[in-house]
């Protein structure tokens, strides 16, 4: 008797909507906890996340038990409603419509799971900007710069 086996592992970016909603250095460990639980809840294993004030990125050990579109727009409302909930943010706090998913095989864990880990001093050399076209030329992901993020260029990190 036969069984099925998969392993996959997905890494997740998308940004936040509004310039006034960033994230904030004083609750993003926090949203990065309610994140880890939604995403575990859902039946997948958080491998590493990592936020900056306006984007996320989110690795994760993917099990065939959702779609990806399912997952990421299950994470971006639960945590609308949970930042909305916890009133940090005066204005209405919202992810960006669209995502990146980029897929990676079982010997780069530990490679990107340091690179999400390390955002902030990723970001003290490249802007979100930079780093999200570099990642769609590397997957050689076709993209139109009509359909890419609303990018806030002067967004500083949290130490600077």
């Amino acid at each position: 008797m036969g069984d099925t086996y998969v392993q996959a592992y997905f890494h997740l970016v998308f940004a936040v909507k509004n310039r006034d909603a960033l994230i904030g250095k004083s609750w993003k460990d926090e949203l990065e906890m309610f994140i880890t639980g939604v995403v575990q809840n859902l039946g997948h294993k958080l491998m590493a996340v990592g936020s900056m004030p306006d984007h996320i990125h989110i690795f994760i050990g993917y099990q065939l038990n959702q779609t990806i579109p399912d997952l990421v727009e299950e994470i971006k409302t639960s945590s609308n409603h949970w930042i909305k909930n916890k009133k940090f943010t005066n204005v209405k706090f919202s992810w960006q419509n669209g995502y990146g998913a980029f897929t990676h095989s079982h010997s780069q864990i530990d490679i990107v799971a340091k690179y999400v880990l390390n955002q902030e001093k990723h970001h003290h050399k490249t802007s979100f900007r930079e780093e999200y076209i570099n990642m769609l030329e590397e997957f050689q992901v076709a993209y139109k710069n009509e359909y890419l993020f609303d990018f806030f260029d002067d967004v500083i990190t949290w130490d600077s």
